[in-house]
């Protein structure tokens, strides 16, 4: 324990926001330069003085930016954490208690609705961990700091686009340390494209209102080309001495062509008869194995998060939760 505060006292203490800041002024002149354009751009100045009242930058903001993981996970204990059973059991309960719901976002947006409940699952366990920092502030403190300025300046500058336009107040802007926010775990700019007013109350909540979150998610995944025509992908199992070459995104196949080169089913079975083209995905560290066929709407899902480990988690929950 003593060692590890004397570490992170260190690293606080080498933390700095003078020449390798995104501007070599004080702060608080840097928020009122920032402020003005946000002000030209037509945001009220009273949202501003709230957005503002009381942030400095945040030292623990950038610790997590700039951390080196101490270890890696291995793709199955990843999974093995994010797709539990618990979680896997409150998704079966959460999907059924909320299926007129789902049907009805599903049928507008063309999204299954065990994919919905999948990703809200991943990405908040169900809205129970939406993060508890500030969004202003955490996203100011990366747009001050001088490793990806410009990118964080423009996520702060649409967040206070969101808080002008009145979808949440000021102090209830809540979200993860780099600006993540809500139970969909949206940047402010994936808020402005995505986010959709499905209760029609004049807010697009994805704090607190499900209709809003479910939606949301499903008019993402709708816009990036989601097709609820077929799965995610599927596990399967490559023989000994297959080429490794195939493992390619970019090698794209029929079921029929991977099966003439001997894929199989997980458990040894033949592949579905419909063929469908998709291409190989091996997440995991083990040359081979596990090895999943992935269709298009993994690579959507990738849009979402460009994860491996991410989009074959959330197939995998998706594909459990629907499984009676």
């Amino acid at each position: 324990m003593m060692r590890r505060s004397i570490l992170a006292a260190g690293l606080l203490a080498a933390i700095s926001f003078g020449p390798a800041s995104a501007s070599e002024q004080p702060f608080e002149a840097w928020v009122a330069d920032l402020k003005a354009e946000a002000a030209s751009q037509g945001i009220k100045r009273d949202i501003l003085d709230q957005a503002f009242a009381g942030v400095a930058p945040i030292p623990r903001v950038i610790e997590l930016d700039r951390k080196q993981p101490e270890f890696t996970l291995t793709f199955e204990q990843y999974l093995t954490r994010v797709v539990p059973d618990a979680r896997i059991q409150k998704g079966r309960q959460l999907l059924a208690e909320n299926r007129a719901l789902l049907d009805e976002v599903s049928a507008k947006y063309g999204v299954q609705p065990r994919f919905i409940v999948a990703l809200w699952g991943v990405e908040t366990d169900f809205g129970r961990i939406t993060g508890g920092f500030p969004v202003v502030a955490s996203l100011a403190t990366l747009a001050y700091d001088g490793r990806r300025s410009a990118f964080f300046r423009k996520e702060l500058l649409l967040a206070l686009k969101i808080l002008d336009e009145g979808h949440i107040a000021p102090g209830d802007m809540k979200g993860s340390w780099a600006g993540a926010m809500g139970q969909s775990q949206f940047m402010p700019s994936s808020f402005t494209n995505f986010a959709v007013d499905h209760n029609g109350d004049g807010h697009k909540d994805i704090w607190g209102t499900k209709e809003d979150v479910f939606a949301s998610i499903a008019n993402y995944l709708s816009r990036s080309g989601w097709n609820n025509d077929i799965n995610w992908g599927r596990a399967v199992t490559l023989p000994a001495g297959f080429d490794k070459s195939l493992i390619d995104a970019k090698v794209i196949k029929t079921m029929r062509e991977w099966e003439a080169l001997g894929v199989t089913r997980r458990d040894g079975g033949a592949l579905p008869e419909r063929n469908l083209t998709s291409h190989l995905v091996v997440p995991g560290d083990g040359e081979l194995a596990p090895a999943y066929l992935a269709y298009a709407n993994y690579d959507v899902i990738l849009k979402w998060n460009r994860s491996s480990y991410f989009a074959t988690a959330v197939g995998t929950l998706a594909d459990a939760i629907g499984r009676p």
